[in-house]
């Protein structure tokens, strides 16, 4: 027998991730010249990264012959200050990605199963797959999580709830008030992942201190990133913070360098750029207005987004023919056909000629198709 035949059936399913596309890529099967391609098909922060942060890296380059610190001691003790949690709350991750899946490997098995909303983010239902687990996919409400549906389909053997908030690709979000109602109403033997990877990208008016719900409800895991609004996607640097005893368990298999002293660096540096941040949040809310008026000119319907991207509708089955127009005109979006959405793009939010660019490439695609 093949060696690769004796590998378990469930890991020979898998649909492997599919990354948006490089410009690299974009320019040789184009021939365009890499300057002119724009992408917004990552969800990456148009305005680049906080120069703290860069100045920190470029520091650290004189240091990386040495292994990291593997507890990651003063990016926990900065974390924790910042959020008000104890350092053995905290699980550091090689970008959130490997932070649910150190959950899904502790609390995951053959046997057990999890609970995720349709059109959620792709992730969970890998790492769901890989434990040889069984993911129960929920109809969403109006392209978002309906949490009295996830509570139904909770059965004894769930051991973990998914919940992207706000969700990607659809940008839905929900209250904290609905939250709340879930999380008092799941069984404590159920680990609720909220990931909360685009939340600096919320208004102020919908923001909620979730992290205090940690020391009410021992069963929630909280997951961000430094990938989106700090701009450090490139070096992978994520978290979770949970109770002592969930974190623990994540640590005991987490690898011992899984984050790179590069990656510890910026992200330190990252933490105290409240300057930065504040006009990346400034810019996305331009765009987002930018991009929303130039749709709703050219009569494309899309979900009111509460991150920092944006998914709009292409009907009659012209969604691929259209995302391949845009290629041919520079411009990388994703298609989301992965999501049960074929009629939709998605776009990330850009810089303002990035963004003008886009409404105009889309309006010639239009035309084309």
């Amino acid at each position: 027998m093949n060696l690769c035949d004796l590998a378990p059936e469930y890991i020979h399913s898998i649909a492997p991730y599919q990354p948006g596309k490089p410009i690299s890529e974009l320019a040789r099967e184009m021939r365009l010249d890499e300057n002119s391609i724009i992408k917004l098909a990552s969800n990456e922060n148009p305005f680049g990264t906080s120069p703290l942060a860069l100045e920190a890296m470029r520091k650290a380059l004189g240091e990386v012959m040495r292994y990291p610190d593997g507890s990651g001691f003063e990016l926990k003790n900065a974390l924790s200050k910042k959020y008000a949690v104890d350092n053995d709350q905290i699980v550091l991750g090689n970008g959130s990605n490997d932070v649910l899946e150190l959950a899904a490997r502790v609390f995951l098995k053959p046997g057990a199963s999890a609970v995720y909303s349709q059109h959620a983010f792709a992730v969970y239902p890998l790492v769901t797959q890989a434990a040889g687990a069984n993911g129960i996919s929920v109809p969403a409400k109006n392209y978002g999580h309906d949490i009295d549906a996830i509570l139904d389909a909770i059965k004894p053997e769930t051991r973990v709830v998914f919940i992207a908030n706000p969700n990607n690709p659809t940008g839905t979000f929900l209250s904290a008030t609905d939250l709340l109602r879930f999380l008092k109403r799941v069984s404590q033997d159920v680990l609720v992942v909220l990931d909360e990877a685009y939340n600096e990208y919320l208004p102020e008016i919908s923001r909620a201190n979730t992290i205090v719900w940690l020391s009410s409800f021992p069963n929630l895991l909280i997951t961000r990133t430094f990938s989106k609004i700090y701009g450090l996607a490139g070096i992978r640097i994520g978290f979770g913070l949970a109770h002592a005893n969930v974190a623990g368990l994540m640590n005991r298999i987490r690898q011992p360098f899984n984050v790179n002293s590069i990656g510890l660096s910026g992200a330190l540096a990252a933490i105290d750029d409240v300057e930065f941040i504040r006009r990346s949040y400034e810019l996305n809310q331009a765009g987002m207005l930018q991009i929303t008026t130039g749709l709703r000119r050219l009569g494309l319907k899309y979900i009111p987004s509460y991150g920092n991207f944006l998914s709009f509708c292409v009907n009659n089955g012209r969604a691929t023919a259209v995302y391949q127009h845009l290629l041919k005109q520079g411009v990388i979006v994703r298609p989301i056909g992965i999501y049960e959405m074929p009629q939709f793009l998605r776009v990330t939010i850009g810089l303002e000629s990035e963004n003008h660019k886009f409404l105009q490439s889309l309006e010639n695609a239009i035309k084309e198709d």
